[in-house]
């Protein structure tokens, strides 16, 4: 089994600061919800109308984000990006009212989509284009070990009740942060860029990486399949006890922490990358057909399928996990890398976003048939990756001129 740590110099760094805050944000997930409608008293349906504007606008400002890291320089964008994080997250600790609330959850989503373009700029600066698949595997298997150490902590929390114990957790996410910001200022400087200033996000003229995106989002349904889908699911439609739900999510995160590395070694290039997105949409196909047999009477055949269907799920992931990111990178012309990847992100915001509602409508509302289709519908986007990729890498030198370096930052 491959090194789980990253290699010495600036991966590991990125690592180290990668863990500090997946920490915080872990006992931050377990625990927000909760707080927010037992202790400042916002209903559930307004606290998911408030997320919701809340991460449409982090989403908007994600692209203009990566583009001032590029023009500005990665290292000292995602420093500061870290550092409102750490703000907006304190800003909890006063919200007392609905209004308050979304002024802080904006603000938290916006640093949070500026911060993952930022990073991945940065990433793109201090480690060899070779290695950067493999170095964002390394950085998923520590973000999942950071959350699993942060659920249990914010466990910790909900066990106590307590206001104050709900507001340790805050003050825990928003010091997280601060020790992000701190740890990355022990990378080294990456030059800002230049280039044709007339040219604003071209990204967004790039058609061929919008459609790349756009099929990468429909991947990207498993996000919203694992913490909303699955449990709905299960208490809804099978007889499995719903104990299964956090022993499947436990199983999801162990799999990461162990077997992403590996999964990462085999995508190097766009060809590779296109094959593994193959191979993860059959899996994900596979996945559904399972996971629609869990709705057997019997509640050991709903366990196993859920199990076997869990296995699969995670199996699938690593594989789009690994393929995304190599085609993220590879189609991005050199110098816009934090203006790409801030779109490309975005796919991430509409699954989080648009996929619960989606995905509720299909799997508790049409049952099997619902499964079915989702399985299908990601198949196809999965093929449809190849062709889109080899469409964009022919006409990304046309489209976009590669900038000149200019400072240090």
């Amino acid at each position: 089994m491959p090194n789980p740590l990253p290699p010495t110099g600036p991966q590991r760094t990125l690592a180290l600061a990668q863990l500090s805050n997946s920490v915080g944000d872990g006992a931050y997930y377990v625990t927000s919800a909760l707080y927010f409608t037992h202790v400042v008293g916002i209903g559930p349906a307004r606290i998911g109308l408030g997320l919701t504007v809340a991460w449409a606008v982090g989403s908007f400002v994600g692209v203009p984000l990566g583009r001032i890291a590029d023009r500005r320089g990665p290292r000292g964008t995602a420093v500061l990006l870290a550092l409102a994080t750490a703000v907006a997250v304190a800003s909890f600790l006063v919200v007392r009212d609905f209004a308050l609330f979304l002024a802080a959850a904006c603000l938290y989503a916006t640093a949070q989509s500026g911060l993952a373009a930022a990073r991945q700029a940065l990433l793109a600066g201090v480690v060899a284009k070779e290695e950067r698949t493999g170095a964002l595997a390394h950085l998923q298997s520590t973000l999942n070990a950071g959350l699993a150490v942060g659920a249990a902590l914010g466990g910790i929390a909900l066990s106590a009740g307590t206001t104050a114990a709900y507001l340790a957790v805050f003050a825990v996410d928003a010091v997280s942060f601060l020790l992000c910001a701190l740890v990355l200022l022990r990378l080294p400087p990456v030059p800002a860029v230049t280039g044709d200033r007339s040219v604003k996000l071209a990204v967004l003229r790039d058609r061929p990486y919008a459609v790349v995106t756009l099929l990468n989002t429909v991947l990207l349904l498993r996000m919203p399949l694992l913490s909303l889908g699955l449990p709905l699911w299960i208490t809804e439609r099978t007889e499995a006890p719903e104990w299964v739900v956090s022993a499947l999510f436990v199983l999801n995160t162990g799999a990461v922490m162990l077997f992403q590395v590996r999964t990462a070694r085999s995508v190097n290039s766009i060809p590779t990358a296109a094959r593994a997105l193959r191979r993860s949409g059959a899996l994900m196909a596979l996945t559904c057909t399972v996971f629609a047999m869990s709705a057997a009477d019997s509640p050991w055949v709903a366990v196993a399928a859920l199990a076997g269907g869990s296995v699969l799920l995670v199996a699938a992931e690593m594989l789009h996990s690994a393929g995304s990111w190599q085609l993220s990178f590879d189609l991005a012309p050199a110098g816009r890398t934090g203006e790409y990847q801030g779109f490309f992100g975005t796919g991430v915001t509409v699954a989080r976003t648009l996929g619960p509602l989606l995905l509720t409508a299909l799997l508790v509302g049409w049952g099997t048939a619902g499964w079915l289709l989702l399985g299908g519908t990601v198949l196809a986007a999965s093929y449809a990756l190849g062709p889109a990729a080899r469409w964009a890498a022919g006409v990304r030198a046309a489209t976009v001129p590669a900038p000149a370096v200019a400072r240090g930052a």
